[in-house]
């Protein structure tokens, strides 16, 4: 049976959802004021896996991934560009597309846009107001009375009194406590605004995702996800709003997915330590990349921080270019896969232990030694299908081998002649991004005294 870690109660559960052989599933999306990084690949990718894995078990699964189109971020981005919020987000979203087809994500049966959800949120935030759960500022913005929720800190562990203790930010004048959040803010000159019972404004960030959740599935969900960090304050915030408003509980299974790390630090845009996974999948022959990226992404456990570099990058293609070469050697046929046996049985009891992908690639690679000892069309179509049901090696094994790009698409010369350029220039970043365009093309560099470069067919 399908066991998952609850962030919740701090302990594996046994999956069992609210109504038998039927998920409802809800993850944080994207806020789409410019694309999204690749540690945010991450979440979105694990869940991808998580959905893929619940039907293979054969639930019928009803995923919702919303978008965030209204907030600060993306008020001061259309500002500084210049356009319409309307505009950048249609084109944020585009691109959100694009590089979420290229990583081989699924789009979500409900695809929640928080602007078309607006009515929902003041309806949500009357109701709360009406239970005293929520009060109206001096300064025009509604607030959530956090003091008045029992159990307010439950999902991240953390107490009020300890909350109160590390406020460092100087306390608005309009809260009656420092903990408080917004609900509603007023309008300001220039910016998007509703229409309210409480005045002309747009809704906190918080509020969006309660109100979207209420809309599409009711009181309580089956599983909500996330990144690591949305624990707190994000999806404290959303339970407190929602189970205040309902008595329910908002959420069966709460799951979040681990950091993505960067010279050991988060990856993150408030950092700057950040590549978008546009930019990370744009240095990857395109043949390969998205796989490249999305089998990086799962080998860690879900609940384990892992580190991005190149190096590790471009370990985890040698890695996936050795699965597809076994089954380019060896043609699979179509099999149907019995679980309770051998292989299948091994990869099952991984993933049925909390997604444990670090024990489901192990199996996949001693499945991958068996083919290509035996030459087995039917190892072969087993390794497939197992690899099938979280995203993997469903591509023309003799295509994917070969990849797109070659040193004959390239004017190498004129490539190593900029390398040396930006070497000089001191922008290290723009020459190893040639570097690694050369290497992925096929093309060895051995820098020389004096400053110059060779290069060679590998």
């Amino acid at each position: 049976m399908l066991a998952l870690h609850n962030t919740l109660t701090r302990r594996k559960e046994r999956f069992e959802p609210l109504e038998p052989g039927k998920v409802r599933l809800y993850v944080c999306g994207p806020t789409v004021y410019d694309y999204f990084h690749v540690g945010n690949a991450r979440t979105f990718t694990v869940f991808d896996m998580v959905v893929r894995w619940l039907r293979a078990s054969g639930y019928e699964v009803k995923y919702a991934r919303n978008i965030t189109d209204i907030d600060d971020k993306i008020i001061e981005r259309a500002r500084e560009n210049n356009e319409t919020m309307e505009a950048l987000t249609a084109r944020m979203i585009d691109a959100m597309h694009e590089d979420f087809d290229r990583l081989k994500l699924l789009r979500p049966d409900i695809e929640p846009r928080a602007t078309r959800h607006v009515q929902g949120m003041l309806d949500l935030i009357a109701h709360l107001e009406k239970k005293g759960l929520a009060y109206r500022g001096g300064n025009g913005d509604v607030y959530y009375a956090v003091r008045q929720f029992e159990g307010y800190g439950k999902l991240s562990g953390k107490s009020l009194d300890d909350l109160r203790a590390g406020e460092r930010v100087a306390v608005e004048q309009a809260k009656r406590d420092p903990l408080d959040f917004v609900l509603w803010k007023a309008a300001k000159p220039n910016e998007p605004k509703w229409p309210s019972i409480f005045g002309d404004g747009r809704p906190g960030w918080h509020i969006e995702c309660s109100a979207m959740c209420a809309a599409e599935f009711g009181e309580t969900l089956d599983i909500h996800g996330g990144g690591w960090d949305l624990q707190f304050p994000h999806h404290e915030n959303e339970i407190a709003q929602s189970e205040g408003a309902t008595g329910k509980p908002l959420a069966r299974y709460w799951m979040h997915a681990a950091f993505l790390n960067f010279d050991s630090e988060k990856m993150s845009k408030s950092l700057g330590n950040f590549f978008t996974a546009r930019e990370v999948l744009n240095k990857l022959d395109p043949t390969q990349g998205g796989e490249v990226v999305r089998f990086f992404l799962l080998r860690g456990h879900y609940r384990s921080e892992i580190s991005y570099t190149w190096d590790t990058l471009m370990d985890a293609r040698t890695t996936l270019l050795g699965f597809y070469t076994a089954l380019k050697d060896t043609q699979p046929v179509g099999v149907e896969v019995d679980w309770t046996r051998g292989h299948a049985a091994e990869f099952k009891a991984a993933m049925d232990d909390d997604l444990n992908t670090p024990i489901a690639f192990a199996v996949l690679h001693e499945l991958k030694n068996e083919v290509n000892r035996t030459k087995s069309p039917v190892l072969a179509g087993l390794l497939k299908a197992l690899g099938g049901t979280i995203g993997l090696f469903q591509d023309d094994p003799a295509a994917f081998v070969q990849g797109k790009v070659s040193a004959s698409d390239l004017d190498v010369d004129a490539l190593v002649l900029e390398r040396i350029q930006a070497k000089r220039d001191r922008n290290f970043s723009r020459a190893d991004e040639i570097r690694n365009q050369l290497d992925l093309a096929g093309i060895a560099l051995e820098d020389k005294p004096g400053g110059l470069t060779e290069w060679r067919k590998k």
